[in-house]
């Protein structure tokens, strides 16, 4: 029901669109209508996917080697929390520059090709998934601690089998919240310097005003941050189900379900 509303929403507006095109009549350079984008995806699909499967690779190996990075650094400043407070002012530094000054000095360094892009979108994806699941580690419920301290676990085997298992719910809502993100860093690299992609065929139209395959290029574009957030949804429903909602456990039973874990190993 709600993919139909959604995709109801989108073809109305989609409708109003074309009206205001066709009722005001604006510079094609100004605002295309649809059909005029419709008619660049007629002809010139092969093109705009060969574009599309250029951005699609970056975007899909920095958000994996992103996640993973981000992840692994929570969990390791997690593991050595007297590291933390010099590590994490680093990590926000960073987070704070602005991506279109960060693009240009990845670009000198790494070269023109995928390296820059993937770079780029690691950097964007980095901090929403370390920061959620660094969140989600420091969180644990106080009597959940309590309970395996009693079982004289060690701190690395709290970490690994109570203190992350629970966490993940937190990095689930990172991801959520790194996925749409994914595009931006690729195609911003692509804007700054590329022979390829949906970020190069944009400066490329917009220099000659072909406002149409820019809109078609966006069009892609969006359509690949709704399907990465959709893969994230079915990786998490697959691999992890019970943090995909942030379902917790109540208190009273994680901590019964853990202490007897504990002591049954």
């Amino acid at each position: 029901m709600r993919a139909f509303h959604a995709a109801l929403g989108l073809c109305v507006l989609v409708l109003l669109w074309q009206a205001g095109t066709a009722g005001f009549s604006p510079p094609a350079y100004l605002l295309p209508s649809p059909l005029a984008v419709a008619k660049v995806f007629r002809d010139q699909w092969d093109f705009l996917l060969a574009q599309s499967l250029v951005t699609l690779s970056e975007i899909l190996i920095g958000l994996v080697a992103g996640a993973v990075l981000g992840a692994g650094t929570a969990f390791v400043l997690a593991a050595s929390p007297r590291i933390g407070p010099f590590v994490w002012p680093t990590i926000l530094i960073l987070q704070a520059l602005p991506v279109f000054v960060l693009a240009p000095i990845l670009v000198v360094w790494l070269g023109f090709g995928m390296a820059s892009k993937v770079a780029m979108t690691v950097l964007i994806i980095f901090f929403p998934v370390a920061s959620a699941f660094a969140d989600g580690l420091n969180r644990t419920e106080r009597d959940i601690v309590d309970a395996v301290s009693l079982t004289q676990a060690s701190h690395w085997q709290a970490l690994v089998s109570v203190r992350a298992p629970l966490a993940l719910p937190s990095l689930v809502s990172g991801l959520r919240v790194a996925a749409p993100l994914a595009p931006l860093g690729a195609v911003v690299g692509e804007w700054v310097g590329a022979s390829a992609g949906l970020g190069f065929v944009m400066v490329q139209a917009n220099a000659r005003m072909q406002t149409a395959t820019v809109f078609a290029a966006m069009v892609v574009l969006a359509v690949m941050t709704l399907l990465l957030r959709l893969l994230v949804d079915l990786l998490t429903a697959r691999l992890a189900p019970w943090a995909r909602d942030g379902v917790r456990l109540h208190p009273e039973r994680r901590t019964t379900q853990t202490v007897s874990s504990w002591r049954s190993s």
